[in-house]
């Protein structure tokens, strides 16, 4: 039996969808973020030695990092469902976007949040100073890029609504919680193609089952 390892809020919400979509039974553990840092409790250390969520456990196995968990169970459980053919195009396009899901989606949307945080975690003495550097690096740097690849998504969505090709693809899912958190925090609910996929992922019975079984999920747009 596969373990899930979940931590409220956070990609592993990815993986309870997966597993839906492909009818693999699973338990889940639930974890709880710190309420003052919103981190991880330290309980997940003992799992994996990073304590970072998800993680998943089978038998043997313990395997942390969303895009290794997705290839994972589509190899072990997938019988070559929601992944294209392979050394086709659309199998290309599948591998670049499981990869750049967490590579260079994710990256400037936490940078964001961090560089947001700075300014209450700093003493009171330093806090105005904190605060302006604070709102130039995101004013120059990172809405700039945030939105780059934001108007990527747009793009690459317009021809088919999908990520890899012309069906739903485990690569959707793994996009699925960039453009959530883009669309919560960084205005990209804007962009037609982007919040259209988001409606069609949250309708699918599998996402619904996900969330019902993992419990409240800040980006669900519901």
């Amino acid at each position: 039996m596969i373990t899930v390892h979940h931590l409220e809020n956070s990609r592993s919400q990815r993986v309870l969808w997966l597993l839906e979509e492909l009818g693999v039974p699973y338990d889940i553990w639930f974890y709880k973020r710190d309420p003052q840092t919103m981190q991880a409790p330290p309980e997940l250390r003992n799992i994996h030695p990073l304590g970072k969520s998800p993680i998943i456990t089978e038998g043997d196995v313990t395997l942390a990092e969303s895009g290794a968990i997705i290839e994972y169970l589509l190899d072990e459980h997938g019988n070559g469902r929601l992944r294209p053919a392979p050394g086709t195009p659309d199998c290309r396009s599948f591998i670049y976007w499981l990869h750049y899901a967490e590579g260079s989606a994710m990256p400037p949307l936490v940078m964001k949040l961090i560089f947001a945080m700075i300014p209450s975690k700093v003493p009171l003495l330093v806090r105005p100073i904190a605060s302006l550097i604070s709102k130039g690096v995101q004013a120059q740097l990172l809405r700039p890029e945030i939105k780059r690849h934001m108007e990527f998504w747009e793009q690459s969505l317009a021809t088919t609504g999908w990520f890899a090709g012309d069906d739903f693809t485990a690569a959707d899912i793994q996009m699925s919680f960039p453009l959530e958190i883009a669309c919560a925090r960084a205005d990209g609910a804007h962009l037609p193609h982007v919040s259209a996929f988001l409606r069609r992922i949250h309708a699918r019975p599998a996402w619904r089952q996900a969330l019902e079984r993992g419990g409240a999920y800040a980006y669900s747009g519901s």
